[in-house]
C-alpha cells in the first residue's frame, strides 16, 4: 500500500462532501456505508457510493477512494460489496473484523466480484479496522490472513466501538491503549505491511490536542492517521512527512557512512553519533518515504 498520511472519512449517503475531501488534500478517502449513515438510508447510500466512485474515477482525482462497508455481522456486508467493488475502489476499510477466517470469506467474496467484472484479481485491497477485543486478540493472524491486506488500523477513540468492547477510558496520553496500538504495529511489520494507520481523534476542535495524537502514533511507528473531518488533514500530512531538515540530515548521514565505507570501514562518527550500515539502511527509508510522498 502506498503511504496514506491522512485518510478523510465522507458519509457514503452525501456525495457532495467527497469533492470537499478531494479540495482538503487527503492522500485517500473513505466512503463511508457505516456509522455516519442513517439505517434507512443505506440502501440508498450504497447505490451513492458507487456513482460517486465511478465519478472520482472520470475526474481523474490525486486521493484514492476506498469504502468503509457495513460489518459482516451486520447482514449488509453483501449487497455493499456488489454495488460498490464492481465501481472500482482501491479497497475495502474492513470495520468490527473478529477472526481471519472472516477475511478469508471476504477475500473469496471480493475476488469473485472482480473476476465476474473483468477487474484485475487483488486490485481491491483491503485495511483492517481493529475495533473488536477478539480481533485485537488475534491481529497477528488476520494481518496474513489474505494477500490483499494492503494495511492495518489501530483504533482508539473515546467511547467507540474499541472502548465499548474493551471497557477502556480514553485519554489523550493514550496509555490505556498503548500495548495495543504497539501490538497492532507490530502485527503489521511483521507481516510486511509497512503503512500501518493510526485511528482517529475525534474532539474536532482541537487540533493542538490532535498534532499531539498524531505525532505520538508517528513515534510509535504509524505512517498515517484516519480523520473525520477536513480541518484535520493539513495537521496530518505534515505530522506524517519527514521534515526537509530530517530529509538532509538522513542524507548526510549516508553520504558519510558511504566515504567511511569506501575507506575500508564499516562504522563512522557522523555529527556526534556512532553509525553504520544498519543506521544507513533505516536513513534511506526515510528519504524514500519522503520520495514517495513528493511523488504523490
Amino acid at each position: 500500500m502506498k503511504p496514506y498520511r491522512s485518510m478523510l472519512f465522507v458519509p457514503g449517503h452525501k456525495p457532495s462532501w467527497a469533492a470537499k475531501a478531494v479540495a482538503a488534500g487527503a492522500d485517500a478517502v473513505i466512503l463511508d456505508l457505516e456509522d455516519s449513515v442513517p439505517a434507512g438510508d443505506k440502501a440508498d447510500a450504497r447505490k451513492a457510493v458507487g456513482e460517486t466512485i465511478r465519478r472520482l474515477r472520470s475526474e481523474g482525482v490525486r486521493p484514492d477512494v476506498w469504502v468503509r462497508p457495513n460489518s459482516v455481522d451486520s447482514g449488509l456486508f453483501g449487497a455493499d460489496v456488489e454495488e460498490v467493488v464492481p465501481a472500482g475502489p482501491a479497497g475495502l476499510f474492513l470495520p468490527k473484523v473478529f477472526t481471519a477466517e472472516e477475511i478469508v470469506r471476504i477475500d473469496a467474496v471480493v475476488s469473485h466480484i472482480e473476476e465476474r467484472e473483468g477487474r484485475e484479481a487483488g486490485s481491491v485491497g483491503l485495511i483492517v479496522s481493529f475495533e473488536t477485543a477478539v480481533s485485537m486478540a488475534h491481529c497477528e493472524e488476520i494481518a496474513t490472513a489474505a494477500p490483499r491486506i494492503s494495511g492495518l488500523l489501530g483504533a482508539t477513540g473515546p467511547n467507540a466501538d474499541v472502548g465499548r468492547e474493551l471497557g477502556f477510558e480514553f485519554t489523550p496520553e493514550g496509555l490505556e491503549t498503548l500495548y495495543l496500538r504497539s501490538r497492532i504495529v507490530l502485527a503489521a511489520r511483521a507481516a510486511g505491511l509497512h503503512h500501518p494507520v493510526s485511528g482517529v481523534w475525534q474532539d474536532l476542535a482541537d487540533l493542538d490536542g490532535f498534532r499531539r495524537f498524531a505525532e505520538d502514533n508517528r513515534r510509535l511507528g504509524y505512517r498515517g492517521i484516519a480523520v473525520i473531518h477536513p480541518s484535520h488533514v493539513a495537521v496530518a500530512n505534515e505530522v506524517f512527512t519527514p521534515s526537509a531538515e530530517t530529509v538532509d540530515h538522513h542524507r548526510r548521514m549516508i553520504a558519510a557512512f558511504r566515504e567511511a565505507e569506501a575507506r575500508g570501514s564499516g562504522a563512522v562518527d557522523f555529527e556526534g553519533q556512532h553509525i553504520d550500515l544498519a543506521h544507513a539502511r533505516t536513513a534511506q527509508g526515510v528519504i524514500d518515504l519522503a520520495d514517495s510522498l513528493a511523488g504523490g
